[in-house]
């Protein structure tokens, strides 16, 4: 498991996206800079390329991928 996360850590910052791409990628409400992330949720642990998140409006659990360069949280799925 760990080294499946190296690997997408290594892919995903290789080549990291802009928001633009992410949000045809993902959906425009499913794409997070940092200060919109916290905005809309908790974030309980970190384990690259995931954050483990409640969101606030409901406290469903969950987790988003995230790159490094430029920073953004994208793919958010309900645990």
């Amino acid at each position: 498991m760990v080294e499946t996360r190296k690997r997408m850590v290594a892919e995903i910052n290789s080549n990291p996206s802009d928001r633009e791409i992410l949000e045809k990628r993902y959906g425009k409400n499913n794409v997070w800079n940092t200060s919109e992330l916290t905005r809309d949720f908790k974030v309980v642990g970190f384990a690259a390329p995931f954050a483990v998140v409640v969101r606030k409006s409901d406290g469903v659990e969950g987790s988003v991928k995230f790159q490094h360069r430029p920073r953004f949280y994208f793919n958010f799925q309900e645990s």
